[in-house]
Parts: structure tokens; C-alpha cells; sequence
């Protein structure tokens, strides 16, 4: 794998570009450091950093005094961590009324509010909301991207496609994540760093500035280090502060990890997966509650401390890991679909890691797995009993059933099944 890397164009792109066409504002949510000013950059004409150091005491003034001055600018304008002053929010949804124009403002921000008081309308039919993430593998430059999500849902009967990724190389970028501050530095040390400095930036200060709520730093640890060896998991709370007492010094209560998580998720550090309800075509207690996961697999890596070849060395941690990556590909691609990402589990422990499922009504079921034979078997086992549970009377049948791998250099069909089995490596939107 090369060491310096030329990234593609974002997925987001597109996707920004086309809300902007249908509605008057946008809103770009996700975590820091992700590339959400760096998209709405390349489509604003005009900019207002709301924590520029030189300006911010300046614009926190306007915002109270005259936040129309605040809106001024060639549009697309780009408002960026409005969020510091959440009036902004009302400010633009009444400009956009008035204007009755498209594509006016796209509003970006790292953080949910921390007062929200100020917020007295939803936005619904003035905002369009994108979610961006760190950057794919296929962004990244390290997918071929020779297989289509979007194609498998037109016509699965044929695959073809090749990866250059050794496990090796999928342990280095699980570890070093989609941060585009990471790509393209000299040493894959200096790669490493970004994703060990910005786990300290949430456990110092991001997690309690969130909501002006102090928090202790050597707890948050503590959580976040739960939260990664229980990636992939529905763990309640009560496993959580019983994971903690177990593996950590000092235990917290369910209050406690109920306030930091919900922190976290303000600060989309925490992405964590809804439960897929089919129709089946017997009665089965199907699991409801949602997987926990980390919106990147580097933050779960940085809070164990572990490096690539610690992963090498625990095959079990790196299918963990390895997971909670392709989760966050294919999150990104379902939205580029139009759909969105689900998990199933039932009472007889029949399980699926992930579900893409189209607002259209079509659906992909796969089952992610680090490699080999009888990995890749296990995944076939538990998507062809899932497939045979679904109603195909009341819903449809399946776009595709797919085993999606660390390793293998090619994609292709099982003969005997119809079961894709695809290396992250080659995939794409």
C-alpha cells in the first residue's frame, strides 16, 4: 500500500450538491476533523468562520445585536461551527422563508448545541441534513472500488473485482482511520498520531465543553475503553458499568455512563446501529435494541492503545475492530443510496451484522468477516437462515447476500449459494 496516498472526491459531494439544489439551507453534522468545512468549502461563495480567534468575541456580539450582518454574502454562504451561537439556526430558516430561494446556506458543526433554548423551530422544510463521517476506504484511495453497492442493488448475478490490501494493511488503516489530516504524511507514525491526539482532545476537554458539563478526563477514558472492547454489542448500561468494574480501577454508575455517552454522541465520537424488523414468516422475538459502536474504528484502537500489530497478534480484536470499519463504509454508501444501515439479531441468536435497506424497499444483508474458509462459511451460514426466516410475501427478497472481508484478493459469487464474497478493498458506493 502506498505511503502517500491521493484521495477521491468525497461522497458527500455529490450529496451536498444535490440538497442544496432541493432545499434552502443544509445542515453538515459529524465529528471533528472528519473534512465538513473542507466539503462545504469547495461549494460556498461566501464564508463565516464563527471561531476565527480574531473574530469570535466580534460575531458572538452580532449574533445578539444584529445577526442579519451575520448572513450577508454571496450564497452558497457557509456558516461554520454555528452551533456557538444557536440562534443562528432561527435567524436562517427565517431568511430562507423570506428569500424562498434554494441552495441559500450550509451550516456545519462538530457539536450538537450546548444550548438549545435559543432553537425555537425544527427546520423541517427549510433544512436538509447531511451526516458526514471519516473517509471511506474507496475516498481514501485504498478501495478499488471495482464492486457497486449501488450495482449490486440492480442486478447481483455477476461480481468482479480485485484488492490490493494485505492484512496488513487493513490493520494499519483500522488503526489510523478516515481522517484526512492522517493521509498523506511522511511515516505511518506520524499517521498514527492524529487519531492518539484527537482521543485526547475528547477525553480533556471536547467531551465536557460539549454542554459545559465537567467531566473527568481518567473516566472518560475508562468509558471509551469499555465502549471499544464491547464494539458490535447491544451491551445495556448495567454491562457497560459491569464491564467497567471488571476490567477498570474505579467503577461508575448508570447515571454516569448514561451522561458521558449521551456527550459523546453530542460530539458524534458514538454512532451506535438501530435493530432491523422484518417481516418473518414465523413469530420470533427479534432484539430491538441498538449495536454500539464508535463512528470510526481508530477511536475504539486509540482507547485500548493498540497499534496494527497488536491486531495482528489478536485476531479476535481485529474482527472487532475490522467491523466497526466496514460499518463506517457502508454507512456512507447507503446514504449515497438513499438508505441506511441496520442489524439483526433474534431470540435463537440468528444474527447479521449489517442490513443495507433502500427507502425503495430493497434491502442487502451482509455478514462481516476477517476471512477464510470457514469464517466465510460461518457468514453464508447466518445469511442464508436469515434469508430463509423473511416473508418474501409481505416484503421482498434480497438484493444480495454478501460476506465482506479483510482479506482475499477477489470478489466472486459462490456457485453453490449465490453468496458475494468481497474484500472491503474493492467496494464502493
Amino acid at each position: 500500500m502506498a505511503e502517500n496516498l491521493i484521495y477521491r472526491k468525497r461522497v458527500a459531494d455529490s450529496m451536498l450538491a444535490d440538497k442544496l439544489e432541493a432545499m434552502g439551507a443544509v445542515l453538515i453534522e459529524g465529528p471533528k476533523a472528519c473534512g465538513k468545512t473542507t466539503t462545504a468549502e469547495q461549494q460556498a461563495k461566501s464564508i463565516l468562520y464563527m471561531d476565527d480567534p480574531d473574530n469570535i468575541a466580534q460575531n458572538l456580539q452580532l449574533a445578539e445585536t444584529n445577526i442579519k450582518r451575520l448572513l450577508q454574502g454571496d450564497n452558497p454562504r457557509l456558516i461554520d461551527e454555528w452551533q456557538i451561537a444557536p440562534q443562528l439556526w432561527d435567524a436562517v430558516r427565517f431568511e430562507t422563508d423570506h428569500r424562498g430561494d434554494d441552495g441559500l446556506f450550509m451550516l456545519t458543526g462538530s457539536a450538537v448545541p450546548a444550548d438549545d433554548s435559543k432553537i425555537h423551530h425544527t427546520g423541517a422544510g427549510r433544512f436538509a441534513w447531511l451526516t458526514m463521517r471519516p473517509m471511506t476506504l474507496w475516498e481514501s484511495g485504498e478501495s478499488t472500488g471495482e464492486v457497486s453497492l449501488g450495482r449490486l442493488f440492480e442486478n447481483a448475478e455477476k461480481v468482479d473485482g480485485e484488492s490490493h490490501l494485505a492484512l496488513e494493511d487493513v490493520a494499519l488503516v483500522t488503526c489510523r482511520g478516515g481522517w484526512p489530516k492522517a493521509l498523506n504524511k511522511k511515516s505511518q507514525k506520524a499517521a498514527l498520531s492524529q487519531v492518539k491526539e484527537y482521543y485526547e482532545a475528547i477525553t480533556r476537554s471536547d467531551i465536557s465543553r460539549v454542554d459545559g458539563v465537567s467531566r473527568d478526563e481518567q473516566r472518560a477514558k475508562r468509558l471509551m475503553r469499555s465502549y471499544a472492547r464491547l464494539q458490535g454489542s447491544m451491551a445495556p448500561i448495567p454491562t457497560i458499568v459491569e464491564d467497567l468494574k471488571t476490567n477498570e480501577p474505579e467503577g461508575m454508575s448508570d447515571e454516569t455512563v448514561v451522561s458521558y455517552i449521551k456527550a459523546l454522541k453530542k460530539i458524534f465520537v458514538i454512532e451506535d446501529m438501530e435493530a432491523w424488523n422484518p417481516n418473518l414468516r414465523s413469530k420470533t422475538a427479534i432484539r430491538t435494541s441498538d449495536n454500539r459502536y464508535f463512528v470510526d474504528p481508530s477511536i475504539a484502537a486509540a482507547a485500548l492503545g493498540l497499534g496494527p500489530n497488536d491486531l495482528m497478534n489478536d485476531l479476535n480484536t481485529f474482527g472487532l475492530l475490522f467491523e466497526t470499519l466496514c460499518v463506517r463504509d457502508l454507512r456512507v454508501f447507503a446514504e449515497a443510496l438513499d438508505g441506511k444501515v441496520y442489524h439483526y439479531r433474534d431470540k435463537s441468536g440468528l444474527e447479521c451484522d449489517t442490513v443495507v435497506h433502500l427507502r425503495n424497499g430493497s434491502y442487502g444483508l451482509i455478514e462481516i468477516k476477517l476471512g477464510g474458509e470457514k469464517l466465510i462459511q460461518e457468514g453464508v451460514d447466518a445469511l442464508t437462515d436469515l434469508a430463509d426466516k423473511i416473508d418474501t410475501t409481505k416484503m421482498k427478497k434480497p438484493s444480495f447476500m454478501m460476506v465482506l472481508t479483510a482479506v482475499g484478493q477477489y470478489a466472486y459469487k459462490r456457485s453453490k449459494d449465490g453468496v458475494l464474497v468481497v474484500p472491503i478493498g474493492c467496494l464502493k458506493a
